[in-house]
């Protein structure tokens, strides 16, 4: 097994420690430099976020993630690849759109591979639920994207009938080289045979 190679030692540490969480975040605070924002909720080991951020200098990233293990691997990842517009914060997404993310800031939500919670009685936990096309909404920028990826077919039905009874979004695709780059959990299912299902929606 290769050994990952250490972050530069001289390379800033990409993990926010949030001043509180009962105020939205300064995002000025955050980034050297103002750029539109993206943000992943639930990042996993980050491979997908560090990826897309280099392909991508010209916006700012954030990847959100309640466990710190996978937390500190996006920190790992991004300072080894020398990126200043990326950014961790490790909380619950769910409480992180909700009560931190400032109104209006984020240009793209993604979402890929959230907990399935498959037992009827758990999928009340599920991250994409009735109410998140409202936080989404209210976390988009005019004409922002939220991009969903799962490999359960259930909850990708959830996931489409929540948004398709929501005026103030509109189906769209998930453009072919965004759909080209894994996550982690995405390369693993792929290498299993187990399909990926995708939706994609625009805010008006």
């Amino acid at each position: 097994m290769p050994i990952e190679s250490a972050a530069p030692v001289n390379a800033p540490g990409l993990l926010y420690e949030l001043p509180s969480v009962v105020e939205r975040l300064a995002l000025d605070a955050l980034f050297p430099v103002a750029q539109p924002l993206e943000v992943e909720l639930g990042c996993g080991d980050a491979s997908f976020l560090v990826d897309y951020a280099s392909r991508h200098p010209g916006h700012n990233f954030i990847g959100v993630e309640r466990l710190l293990g996978r937390i500190r691997k996006l920190d790992r990842k991004g300072r080894r690849a020398g990126l200043t517009n990326l950014r961790g914060v490790r909380i619950e997404c769910g409480y992180f759109l909700e009560w931190l993310l400032p109104p209006g800031s984020a240009q793209v939500l993604h979402v890929y591979f959230p907990d399935p919670w498959p037992k009827k009685k758990h999928a009340r936990h599920r991250l994409i639920n009735e109410r998140f096309p409202v936080l989404a909404r209210a976390a988009l920028s005019p004409g922002g994207l939220v991009y969903l990826r799962t490999d359960d077919a259930d909850y990708f039905k959830q996931m489409t009938d929540v948004f398709a009874g929501r005026r103030e979004f509109e189906p769209t695709e998930t453009p072919a080289d965004l759909a080209a780059l894994p996550t982690d959990f995405e390369r693993e299912f792929t290498e299993r045979g187990v399909r990926t299902l995708r939706a994609a929606y625009r805010r008006s």
